[in-house]
């Protein structure tokens, strides 16, 4: 490999902190570092679909004036030239946002989201934004718009979804990290298949104004914005940039960012458990879990088997919210124009209309014993600040899979996932940070969970994790 060629792959290696720390220390330039992505993208793009849209002749202008800026000595912010990139799902100004539907195939956004606005205000350079299921609906990535986004690590395989591109992207070095949105498991899925880390933050704590579908009804508590990338140093970079209030978003929450106290990062006690007893996970999953767990006992925290009472109630509580009243939601949106919908939403509703219309009282139900049974669950965390989990019972799978054979029983699409789904309703920050790898070579995360609004501990905790095991290797592509 010829060595210019050479500097431009080392380049895109580099986390965003790193990134961050060589261009305020002048060690390379922020049109380098763009030219280097855009030419990644370039070559990788055609195989991982991970881009809808690519705004690169703005993305040049931006790197030049943060190289002017740099040379004149003006202040910068902790992301200056960094470059990023933002789930299809969430506003950029001028940009196309059809979150993967022919519905919304014209839609571009006049603003930027607060979060892309912080974001830009921190120095960070937005080089396009990422595929998703059409609204969302689906822990695949494939859509009628744009078409199917493979892994980097597979392409046979999903990155997951809904924030599958945004995943690919940044597993692939095609971006230094990004912005995904997470109701049901949709940061912390794809972060897992992938290979990358991602933090799902408690409601309120990043806005989700200018993101589709709105926070706003069933979605306001379960669904949220937050940080992917490939180290957990990046994701808390990120997190710190756009955390904060606004008003659009009804969940938010005034909530100072803040440092953990050392003693309360190093010396929490941690429950752990490597299924819940209802779903059963592969064997690697549950290595990975045990590894963990033995990396933060090694570390000097209390680590103890631990699972918590009433997760299948919560599981029940988040479909009739997500999936049931979701679906009411939005259903007007595609009431009478189902042939411009893509197979995998088609595939949803149908398993949503199943079952029986969700009534008013059992709306108000659900929501009154959500209300009850959270307090107990955050009784049982007074023991275990941290919980350690699986993400999901399976790594990365081939596309169009629904089902699984593990330890002799059968996981459906929907079950698998269900290690996620119960902190959505519940309303826990949770991050994942890659551990193992399958038989297969495809990576295999860990979840994070703390008491809501402690999201500094959940990463502090992660990152000792991630000293143990580090980032995995680039994808084989």
């Amino acid at each position: 490999m010829r060595r210019a060629e050479q500097r431009k792959k080392d380049l895109t290696s580099l986390s965003a902190t790193e990134m961050a720390a060589a261009i305020a220390n002048r060690e390379t330039k922020a049109t380098s570092l763009v030219e280097a992505h855009l030419e990644r993208i370039a070559r990788l793009n055609p195989r991982l679909n991970a881009f809808v849209h690519m705004d690169f002749e703005e993305a040049w202008r931006q790197a030049a004036a943060a190289d002017m800026a740099l040379e004149s000595s003006k202040v910068f912010g902790p992301l200056h030239g960094v470059p990023l990139t933002i789930k299809s799902s969430i506003d950029v100004a001028g940009w196309p946002c059809s979150c993967g539907s022919r519905l919304r195939a014209d839609y571009v956004a006049e603003k930027d989201a607060p979060l892309v606005s912080r974001l830009r205000q921190a120095g960070g350079i937005l080089l396009g934004n990422t595929n998703a299921p059409e609204c969302l609906m689906a822990y695949e990535t494939d859509n009628r718009v744009t078409g199917r986004t493979n892994n980097p690590w597979d392409l046979t395989r999903t990155p997951g979804g809904s924030s599958g591109g945004e995943a690919a992207a940044i597993a692939a070095r095609c971006s230094a990290g990004g912005v995904g949105s997470d109701g049901g498991g949709s940061i912390r899925v794809p972060a897992h298949y992938s290979g990358i880390c991602g933090l799902k933050p408690t409601p309120g704590r990043v806005p989700a104004t200018g993101h589709f579908p709105g926070s706003a009804g069933p979605f306001a508590s379960l669904g949220v914005v937050g940080p992917m990338a490939r180290t957990i140093a990046d994701v808390k970079l990120l997190f710190e940039v756009m955390a904060g209030p606004d008003d659009g978003d009804p969940m938010a929450a005034p909530v100072p960012v803040r440092a953990p106290v050392d003693k309360e990062a190093r010396q929490v006690r941690i429950g752990f458990f490597e299924e819940d007893g209802r779903v059963p996970v592969t064997a690697e999953t549950r290595a990975a879990v045990r590894a963990a767990a033995d990396a933060l006992r090694t570390a000097g925290h209390i680590v103890e088997p631990f699972l918590p009472e009433e997760l299948e109630t919560m599981r029940r509580i988040w479909w009739n919210l997500f999936g049931r009243a979701g679906q009411l939601a939005l259903g007007s949106l595609y009431e009478g124009k189902e042939a411009e919908l893509s197979p995998i939403l088609k595939e949803f509703i149908a398993i949503v209309r199943a079952e029986p219309r969700l009534t008013i009282e059992e709306f108000m139900n659900t929501l009154l014993e959500r209300d009850a049974v959270r307090p107990r669950f955050l009784a049982q965390m007074e023991r275990y600040p941290i919980l350690l989990c699986p993400v999901c019972a399976v790594p990365a799978f081939i596309h169009g899979e629904r089902k699984w054979e593990i330890e002799g029983r059968s996981v459906d699409y929907l079950d698998a996932m269900s290690y996620c789904q119960w902190f959505n309703a519940l309303g826990n920050p949770a991050v994942v940070v890659p551990v193992g790898r399958s038989s297969e070579g495809l990576p295999i995360g860990v979840q994070v969970v703390g008491r809501p609004y402690e999201e500094e501990v959940v990463l502090a905790v992660a990152q000792e994790i991630e000293s143990s095991y580090g980032d995995l290797e680039e994808p084989p592509l």
